[in-house]
């Protein structure tokens, strides 16, 4: 009796890819994958790539690549992480008008283009690019290109991390493939119940999308202190990868002038905000801060007495779901890991999105 052949990896082409959280994410679901390249211009973000997936990412401008060039690789899975400043709620909102639009929207050109196209494709940006006319485009070559789609709006918090960063996400496979729960195709989702299998209950607005029902999400959630490295240890002696602990406690100065604007945290919470790439830099509006003293009545405490510390990377790093085994480089400085980790994504959402969007019917 002949031995059955092995089932051949997918070959995936990693656009944007960071510091590898999307790497981590297909790791994480178990999905038979094969990298075969990943590109990024950040040399800094390719310095950590490289240290901890012993490859470097290519580090020319996607624009430059043209359909001959993506064919070679053979390459059956594109997973993208695109610029997000064209679509923040605080940048400028220009759109596919930003400079930064306009390598995703080449590599959307190129689609029609190929000899042979991706069979299936997973992007990933920020809550506010499913209203822009970058999306408009998005799907207009992929319906256009025989790619049913299914669309989430998910955040750590709907799989247990203390965590809320919301983001937006696109499954795209190409026709004949299609998802396990194709009833969703063309719909915008913002629970997980179907990347589970669950169809039943599942509401749906008059948009036709699948709407949370508060579930008080963050209630099922761990808390902060399980993602922590030091705990409530603030003895300046305390020493990690990233250095003396003294350098995470928050100035009093800072205290004094935008206390008032601080999102603080406790170890017991079971809700941070999400870090931004200005964390650290900034203390208004770019993550929360921990308060290490317990107080007896929170509302009451003064914000001095809480002794108020920044998270570290390696505990932002936690928080995102990156495995233990992740780590800087030790030329990259703090303010730069912290840039670094904001510009990237929570593996604890992308995976099941990834195993999902491998799975056969």
């Amino acid at each position: 009796m002949e031995e059955e052949e092995e089932e051949q990896p997918w070959r995936v082409l990693e656009f944007y890819s960071g510091i590898g959280g999307m790497r981590y994410s297909a790791m994480k679901a178990g999905v038979n994958a094969k990298m075969i390249e990943a590109f990024d211009i950040n040399d800094l973000a390719n310095d950590v790539y490289a240290h901890n997936f012993g490859h470097r990412p290519f580090q020319g401008n996607i624009q430059t690549l043209s359909a001959a060039d993506l064919d070679r690789y053979k390459a059956n899975v594109w997973l993208l992480s695109p610029p997000c400043q064209p679509y923040t709620r605080q940048g400028l909102q220009k759109q596919s008008a930003d400079a930064r639009a306009s390598s995703f929207l080449r590599i959307l050109e190129i689609i029609p283009e190929l000899m042979q196209p991706p069979v299936m494709i997973f992007v990933e940006n920020v809550v506010g690019f499913e209203t822009s006319d970058t999306h408009q485009k998005m799907i207009q070559i992929l319906n256009e290109s025989q790619f049913v789609t299914q669309e989430f709006i998910l955040s750590p918090l709907q799989f247990g991390v203390p965590y809320s960063r919301p983001r937006y996400f696109c499954l795209a496979k190409r026709k004949p493939s299609s998802f396990c729960n194709a009833e969703f195709n063309g719909q915008l989702i913002l629970v997980p119940k179907p990347l589970f299998g669950h169809k039943e209950s599942v509401p749906i607005n008059e948009n036709d999308q699948l709407i949370s029902t508060s579930d008080d999400m963050h209630q099922t959630c761990l808390p902060v202190e399980r993602f922590l490295e030091f705990g409530n240890d603030m003895n300046p002696n305390s020493f990690s990868s990233e250095g003396s602990l003294s350098q995470y406690v928050v100035p009093s100065n800072l205290i004094e002038r935008w206390g008032s604007a601080m999102d603080i945290v406790y170890p017991d919470s079971t809700r941070c905000c999400c870090f931004t790439k200005s964390y650290y830099r900034y203390v208004k509006g770019t993550g929360s801060l921990l308060a290490t003293i317990m107080p007896k009545t929170r509302d009451k405490t003064s914000l001095d007495e809480l002794c108020l510390r920044y998270f570290t990377p390696r505990e932002v790093s936690n928080l995102h779901s990156f495995p233990k085994e992740f780590e800087f480089p030790e030329h990259v400085t703090l303010r730069q890991r912290y840039a670094l980790l904001g510009n990237s994504l929570s593996v604890a959402v992308v995976a099941p999105l990834l195993h999902y969007l491998f799975s056969d019917p």
